[in-house]
């Protein structure tokens, strides 16, 4: 089952403020929390969608890549599956549960781990059918942060350690009283690392990660289509003081043709004949994707409209083996002008011209006789 949105989830709007965010998400949980619904596999399940939604919207980075990706922005390899994936329960709700209540719901207290994994990057990129077909190797360059190579992404000046936060005392999180609740959220000072830089490093300047240009060479592979994603593990953002990097995903947008429609792995065109070559039957020369040409026997008293199917002359398939079709339709053209020889030769066909020549002139005209009687 496809995953509901996060923010219907909470019943918020996207302009909603994190206060609004975290008052939503607290009347959820404290509704549905299993603790206080025991055996009730409902209640849980939506305990655990709405604690998944609120660790996602309460987070600013993590906010924004779900705004601008979806769901898709969390999933381990790209690509379209709904559950949770990877996502820990066991530790992430607990946290986020702890945030607001402290130990009194969940029994014994968890410590906080910060997530320092980086942000994730988009790269927009655009091709044309003819490069969508044959593949490519394209280089595109891009800004982003890289693990400092002096202190290795730690923060700290070589030779010094990392302190413990002076506010939370190492611990990530800082507790205070807030009416009938103990609220334990993350330290605002160390940002739930419970570490504390006391000797920076003197490249970044405390970051662990500088920024700097990058060139990378990414591989289009055969018979993408328009608004393919392609995740790029571990080629965003650095992450903070020695976190994992975040990933890099590639949009593809490939560009109109002039003569080619693209269905999936299929190709259409449309071909213009003369009326005459269409009463007569003629072959005409086609171009295919591929840059070559082909031809197709056009038969006597081809109607407009008609299409012709030429096998394997389509777009490769991106997964498996195989590639589609071409299609091609007919329409045929009717002069627009005329000169006194054409008119001539095109009124002495109207006075030969039978039923015979003509079987839906004449069937519609039977119908219209039939209707008129009624």
């Amino acid at each position: 089952m496809a995953k509901r949105d996060y923010y219907d989830v909470l019943g918020v709007s996207k302009e909603a403020t994190s206060d609004q965010i975290k008052s939503a998400y607290r009347k959820l949980a404290v509704k549905h929390h299993p603790d206080k619904n025991k055996g009730d596999k409902a209640s849980e399940e939506k305990f655990k969608e709405a604690s998944e939604a609120y660790h996602v919207l309460s987070n600013s980075e993590r906010k924004q890549n779900y705004d601008n990706f979806g769901h898709a922005a969390f999933e381990n390899n790209g690509g379209g599956r709904g559950g949770f994936g990877n996502f820990d329960f066991s530790n992430h709700f607990s946290d986020i549960f702890e945030d607001f209540f402290g130990d009194g719901f969940g029994g014994g207290r968890r410590s906080r781990r910060s997530n320092n994994r980086g942000s994730d990057l988009r790269y927009d990129l655009s091709i044309t059918l003819e490069e969508a077909y044959s593949g490519k190797k394209q280089d595109i360059k891009f800004s982003s942060s890289e693990r400092c190579d002096i202190c290795k992404g730690s923060g700290s000046k070589p030779g010094h350690n990392v302190g413990s936060c002076s506010m939370c005392g190492g611990h990530g999180q800082v507790r205070s009283n807030q009416g009938f609740f103990t609220v334990q959220q993350t330290c605002p000072q160390c940002s739930g690392s419970g570490e504390e830089i006391t000797n920076p490093c003197s490249s970044c300047g405390g970051q662990g990660k500088k920024q700097s240009s990058k060139r990378l060479s990414v591989t289009i592979p055969k018979g993408i289509d328009d608004g393919t994603r392609i995740r790029l593990a571990g080629k965003g953002e650095a992450g903070n003081r020695g976190g994992g990097n975040g990933d890099l995903y590639l949009f593809v947008n490939v560009y109109s043709h002039e003569l080619f429609k693209r269905s999936e792995e299929n190709l259409f065109f449309e071909f213009p004949i003369s009326f005459t070559d269409a009463a007569l039957g003629t072959s005409i020369e086609i171009p295919t994707i591929d840059g070559g040409k082909a031809k197709i026997k056009i038969p006597p008293g081809t109607q407009t409209g008609k299409q012709f199917r030429l096998r394997g002359k389509g777009m490769p398939y991106m997964r498996g083996s195989g590639i589609g079709d071409l299609y091609i339709q007919v329409n045929t053209e009717v002069p627009i002008s005329l000169n006194k020889e054409q008119k001539e030769l095109l009124e002495k066909f109207r006075e030969i011209e039978n039923e015979k020549s003509n079987p839906s002139i004449k069937k519609f005209f039977q119908k219209a006789k039939s209707f008129w009687k009624s």
